[in-house]
């Protein structure tokens, strides 16, 4: 469902409300999945929906409900139960009115018209040039392909109507020896960036690498981590600029904004313009998406907000909320780390004696606001010494402070997109001293 489709089911929503406050958020999802292993497809999924959730403000109080059947039976009897559950609802703390947005224009590059075509046949094939490095070298590998497509209209009665469709696309992939394995991933908004080839050749030379791996002792080790590593991890610490885990004690920005809380050669901020990342330029609310420094040379002296949030706090709406109400509250969702001077491999020629870290799997948390987690290395970990990779190593799980890293490290200056199940970011490799391992594994 293009964007006039999704605009003409939004205003009927309004129509059917009458003279209630409301709000119709239409958001419209196709995309596509072709998983691998052993060097074959084994799956593939293709889904596409389009749900219509209705909030409606009687009173000050909020009913919200939703459907995926957008007939207009369907839709009277959806406008009708929110506000049902509005009367029930109790009054919020803090008042949230509909918010009146102009239109805004989506940032260059956020749309792609071949991802948003791409036929299962074109995953497949991305998998096949995979999976050739990967039989040329006699291992196997497994992972996926993936592409999508989201549209999402909001509109309300207060004249607002705001309209974003975006692409997305990524790979994954591991390659399996017989004691060693290599990973590999790419992330774009274009489907043309997802280069099979190159991922499994990558994926691949590090089992070579890795074979016959070596233990090393635990301790405080140098390491490089790749940007699938950093990414992870500072995935644990963006949500610290919540202005909700602000107001709640629980990020470690409660000890006062304006500090220095990292090295000063950190910089990193909230974008969705990124041409990397290129995103909604509205939130949830129809507020506008805005730039924001996380980090600026080492000083955190922002936080991200939502109405409630900048209402509570007195602070500008940085645009950064979820549908109302919502127990989640504001988050960053496109993080950008600032790049260094040299590149990674030049950090790697650098360093005396160190490991090389592919990739982080099972972090959590052990304490949230000494931003402390725990985890472990996975799909290709490397001794590093005299400035030459010369061994492939076996896993160790960390136990390690996100700031005290931050304040002992050197970020290269190639920089990828990197995702996960909740955070995609732009962030070169790193390196960082005094990284903590606490143990070793047998594999």
């Amino acid at each position: 469902m293009r964007e006039a489709q999704r605009e003409e089911l939004a205003r009927s929503v309004l129509d059917l409300a009458a003279n209630d406050a409301c709000e119709a958020i239409v958001t419209s999802t196709a995309g596509g999945l072709t998983r691998f292993t052993h060097n074959a497809v084994h799956q593939n999924l293709a889904s596409a929906d389009t749900t219509v959730r209705v909030r409606t403000i009687v009173d000050g109080r909020t009913g919200v409900a939703m459907t995926n059947d957008t007939c207009p039976a369907s839709l009277a009897q959806t406008v009708a139960r929110s506000r049902a559950i509005a009367a029930f609802a109790p009054p919020g703390d803090v008042p949230r009115p509909l918010l009146h947005t102009a239109r805004i224009s989506a940032p260059h590059g956020a749309f792609v018209a071949a991802t948003a075509a791409a036929s299962p046949t074109a995953r497949a094939a991305t998998v096949a040039a995979i999976v050739a490095e990967a039989e040329a070298a006699s291992v196997w590998a497994a992972g996926y392909v993936t592409t999508s497509q989201t549209g999402i209209t909001i509109a309300n009665s207060t004249g607002t109507l705001l309209s974003f469709d975006g692409t997305a696309c990524g790979l994954n992939v591991k390659a399996n020896a017989a004691d060693a394995t290599g990973f590999a991933e790419r992330y774009a908004n274009d489907v043309a960036a997802l280069d099979g080839a190159a991922a499994g050749a990558i994926a691949v030379a590090k089992t070579r690498v890795g074979a016959a791996p070596i233990a090393v002792e635990p301790g405080a080790w140098t390491v490089i981590l790749e940007p699938a590593a950093i990414g992870e991890l500072l995935s644990y610490l963006t949500d610290h600029f919540s202005a909700q885990a602000y107001v709640d004690g629980s990020s470690f920005l409660a000890d006062g904004l304006g500090r220095t809380y990292v090295g000063e050669n950190v910089t990193m901020w909230d974008d969705h313009t990124h041409p990397s990342l290129a995103d909604m330029p509205f939130d949830l609310e129809g507020a506008p998406r805005t730039r924001v420094p996380l980090f600026e040379a080492g000083v955190a002296n922002h936080v991200v907000t939502d109405a409630r949030y900048a209402a509570k706090l007195d602070m500008p709406n940085t645009g950064h909320g979820f549908a109302v109400p919502s127990a989640m509250g504001p988050e960053p969702r496109s993080v950008v780390v600032s790049t260094g001077s040299r590149s990674t491999q030049e950090l790697i020629a650098q360093t005396k004696r160190g490991l090389l870290v592919s990739r982080f799997w099972y972090i959590r948390p052990v304490d949230d606001r000494k931003t402390i987690v725990t985890g472990m290395t996975r799909d290709g970990t490397f001794l590093i010494e005299d400035g030459k990779i010369t061994a492939g190593v076996r896993n160790m799980r960390f136990n390690q402070s996100i700031l005290e890293a931050l304040r002992h490290c050197e970020f290269a200056s190639d920089a990828a997109r990197t995702e996960g199940y909740s955070y995609r970011m732009v962030v070169p490799a790193v390196k960082i001293d005094g990284f903590r391992f606490d143990s070793r594994t047998e594999f």
